[in-house]
């Protein structure tokens, strides 16, 4: 599917993105991405539609090429005090204060925003399959944020975090119901369904 460039016909229009919004463990990862009005690479799509090998490959040459760019993380405990959708546009306007060159104006996925102060902004249904650079920063979130989870991983293997992410996967679901949650866990979640039947 061919992506238009951006939304607006400014020249430096930030896109943003999150990842892990429907997690049950780990940050809500957030990421704006400025690119060049020449950027362009065969395999940018929406991250979820992207292998992790394509995902993996693609992130660097974003970031090296990018006008300018930047993630940030929502904890759990940020997620559990202001909920979710709020963490995410938070993560977004952090994201977006850590650019090293001020956007003219903001493309964001998905359909809800806070106005950030001073620039104009627009919400794009399914932002990161129709804009390069909402795409490309669905790219850096859901890579930045793998990576955070593999790491987490390594302290906290029995929730298999290398595999689902944090995602509410019935072997996660599983792996709650038998060791419990852990201080990754956002616990305003419904982490263990009542139905859920343990099964060994």
């Amino acid at each position: 599917m061919y992506l238009q460039r951006q939304f607006s016909d400014v020249s430096l229009e930030a896109g943003c993105d999150e990842a892990g919004r429907g997690c049950l463990a780990g940050p809500v990862v957030a990421a704006a991405v400025i690119l060049p009005s020449d950027f362009t690479h065969p395999l940018l799509n929406d991250s979820k539609k992207m292998t992790e090998k394509h995902r993996n490959l693609l992130r660097p040459i974003i970031e090296q090429e990018a006008i300018a760019w930047a993630v940030s993380f929502i904890t759990p405990r940020e997620i559990e005090e202001i909920n979710i959708r709020n963490a995410s546009f938070l993560g977004m306007h952090r994201a977006l204060d850590q650019l090293k060159i001020r956007p003219e104006f903001i493309a964001i996925d998905g359909n809800a925003f806070h106005p950030y102060p001073g620039i104009s902004h627009a919400c794009a249904i399914k932002g990161d399959g129709r804009f390069m650079n909402i795409a490309a920063a669905s790219v850096l979130a859901k890579t930045h944020r793998d990576e955070w989870m593999m790491k987490l991983h390594e302290e906290f293997p029995e929730y298999c975090w290398n595999k689902n992410k944090g995602y509410p996967t019935k072997d996660h679901r599983l792996a709650i119901k038998k060791s419990g949650p852990c201080v990754h866990h956002r616990m305003t979640f419904t982490l263990v369904p009542d139905q859920l039947s343990l099964e060994f």
